[in-house]
Order: C-alpha cells, then structure tokens, then sequence
C-alpha cells in the first residue's frame, strides 16, 4: 500500500478532523447525558452547515447514559448510522474515538463521524460512577475505605514524589500556569486566578493532595466531526490533519505501581508515523484530572526522561501567553472541570481549535502542530488506558 508507514501502519492521508464543539459545563444539572450528547450533535450540524442525516457515524463516550449504551442513544436523537462505536474508556476516549473514527472514514465505512463525548452530573452522580467503577474497585479497594481516585491519585503522587523528589510547589506550578491559561477561556469553571500561597494553603483532601490538585466533576460535552479532507474542503470547514495516534491498554502490568503510562511503550512509533519528533510540538494538552499523571505523560511522551518532569516544568513557562511550553491551552481540567467522560476530549478538541483558528481563549501563535493525550480508567494503584494523537495544520 502506498500509504503504509515505515513501523507497518498506515498513516491517516486524506482524513480531515473538523468543527470543534464545546457544549457548555455545568456544575450540576438536571439535564441527562443524552441531552448534553444531543446538544453536542445540533452544534456539529449547525457549524458544519449538514443535515442530520449526512452524519452516517457516530463514536460515542459517556459515563452517565446508563441504562442505555450507544445504541440507545442513537433512537433518541432520531438518527440511523451505518457505523457506531461506543468508547468505555473515560479519559482515554478522545484518541481511541478519533483513531477509530478516522479509520471508518478511509475504509469507506463511514463518510462522516460524529464523535461526542458528554457527561451529566446530577448530585450524586459522580457517588454513583465511582461505586460501580469497576469489579477491581469494588473487590480490592473498597474495604479498606479508599474508594473513588483521590485515594488512588494520592497514592500514585506520594509514590512519585518519593522516587523521584518531585514537590508541590512543582506542581503549584502547572496548575498555576492552566488557570492562566483558563481565565481567557468562557467555558472554565474556574475564573479567579490561582496564587502560589492560595495553592499551598488549600484544604487537604487526600494527603499529599490538596484542593486545587483534584478535578472538579461537572456537566458537558465535547465533540468533532472526522470526514475526508475532500469533503471538509467541498464543506469549506477549516479541518486539522491527524500526523498519528496510538492507544494501549493494561501497559507494564508488572510494574508494582504506576510511575508510567502506554506512551512509554509506543512513543518511537508515535513520532515515526507523524514524521516529527518531540522538539516539533508547539503544544501539549495532558490529561489532567490530578497533576502527577500530567507529569508522567510529559515524561513518557518523550519531552523529559523518566522522573525529569519536576525539573522540567521549574524550568519552562507553561502559559500561552509569552510560554516556551504551551500546556493544556484551555486550562485543562483542573481549570475548566471534567465533564466525566468529555475530560478525554477536551484536550483534543481545544488542539483542534488551536490548528484551525476557531479559537475561544488563548491563542498559541504560529502553532504547526499539537499533541493530545489522553488517560483513563483509574483502578487504584494505576489508570488502565492511555492513548494520544498529533495533529497537523492543515498545508503546514
């Protein structure tokens, strides 16, 4: 195949991602997962400027449309795809989601791909995922009272901090610079900016994490649509080209607790499929329900050595405005909130703002080239699912 790679994948020529959708968060609603889904689904309709029934596929993500999957979400917005894939994944959806999606594009499966990922958060709702989370959780961790991630996260980041000297006043720092980056963005639930002293002396919550290191749950969606390039430039839609994706599932499970995440297995092949390397990306999107795990990616992505983060971010300006190191541009999670599942596309819908100008917030200049990555499905000593994408301007 001409289009086959040098590490035997194929790359994603001719596959244009577009209409970045944001629906906006919530603290709490009483509104249900179907219809943040379905709102999403209007907006894409509306900006790409189709009918309905031109969105032959769907990629759905969602924690909150029980007792229905994909499947029934699809009779309540009225629509008959040929294609549907429903992403159980959380925070790892966004990428997983897009790889498939591009997929079903070029092998003609699906001419264009809805992916929405929207959660709703009624007051006990984020009680209720936790409790069912998983049989793991439910077998190994909840006897000992440490249900729900800020225990889990609280280990993880005790277990870093010990290997690897990482402070808190290091990651005061990358939380401080996305609340920067979030003030400019009208969706972030967070508008006062965050202070060094405000962020040391937060209530703890889950010792050695404190108030503003735990995403707050909320209510929203994100989404996207994927088609081929031809059909975005008929539909005269600003579109980014995916440079490559990888997704990995259950990585090192020998390790005795996670310091690493499936990047780490796949970064080579990453960058070899995108035809750049680390020193390329203009700006990085983490997944950021909790810091350490924004430290782990921007080690296993190969922008530091392993254990190097903390140094790393000392010595970088993380901001958009006047940084060397643009992250999470919208604010991330920890800024905006984490509409459940949609957490796993905010980041890569905001890069897809990023390379088609259709910016809400703050602008990285001249930006080429975005990195996306994703995390999910924490059981408590490690998150099971990671994925990431590079996407590209389009004729840069």
């Amino acid at each position: 195949m001409a289009n086959v790679s040098k590490n035997s994948r194929m790359n994603y020529d001719g596959v244009a991602v577009c209409v970045p959708v944001t629906i906006p968060y919530s603290r709490y609603s009483l509104r249900s997962a179907h219809w943040f889904c379905g709102r999403a689904l209007a907006e894409l309709i509306k900006v790409a400027g189709i009918a309905k029934d031109e969105v032959d596929g769907f990629c759905v993500s969602s924690f909150t449309l029980a007792p229905d999957s994909a499947v029934g979400l699809m009779q309540h917005l009225g629509v008959s795809p040929r294609w549907l894939d429903h992403i159980p994944m959380g925070g790892a959806s966004g990428g997983v989601g897009l790889r498939r999606a591009a997929r079903a594009v070029q092998c003609g499966d699906a001419e264009i791909v809805a992916c929405i990922a929207g959660d709703t958060n009624h007051v006990g709702s984020f009680r209720n995922t936790i409790a069912s989370f998983s049989q793991f959780a439910n077998d190994a961790v909840y006897p000992y009272g440490s249900g729900g991630p800020n225990g889990s996260f609280a280990f993880l980041t005790d277990h870093y901090m010990r290997e690897f000297g990482a402070r808190r006043e290091d990651f005061a720092k990358l939380c401080i610079a996305q609340r920067d980056n979030a003030l400019a963005f009208p969706h972030a639930l967070m508008k006062r900016p965050l202070t060094l002293d405000a962020y040391m002396d937060a209530r703890p919550i889950a010792d050695p994490l404190c108030l503003f290191d735990c995403v707050m749950p909320c209510a929203g969606a994100e989404a996207y649509l994927v088609m081929a390039e031809d059909r975005a430039k008929s539909l005269n839609l600003d579109y980014a080209r995916i440079l490559s994706t990888i997704e990995r599932h259950n990585a090192y499970p020998d390790d005795p607790i996670q310091i690493r995440g499936g990047w780490a297995m796949d970064v080579d092949g990453f960058y070899d499929l995108a035809g750049i390397g680390p020193e390329d990306i203009d700006f990085l999107q983490v997944y950021d329900d909790y810091p350490v795990i924004c430290f782990m990616q921007i080690e296993d992505l190969g922008f530091c050595k392993k254990g190097e983060a903390a140094e790393f971010v000392r010595t970088h300006d993380l901001t958009v405005a006047g940084g060397d190191f643009p992250i999470n541009t919208s604010g991330g999670q920890l800024s905006v909130g984490q509409a459940g599942a949609a957490g796993g596309s905010l980041g890569l819908v905001e890069t897809i703002r990023q390379l088609t100008d259709a910016n809400l917030g703050a602008v990285v200049q001249g930006a080429r080239h975005g990195l996306a990555s994703c995390f999910g499905m924490i059981n408590y000593d490690r998150g099971l699912c990671s994925s990431a994408a590079i996407l590209g301007r389009a004729g840069a």
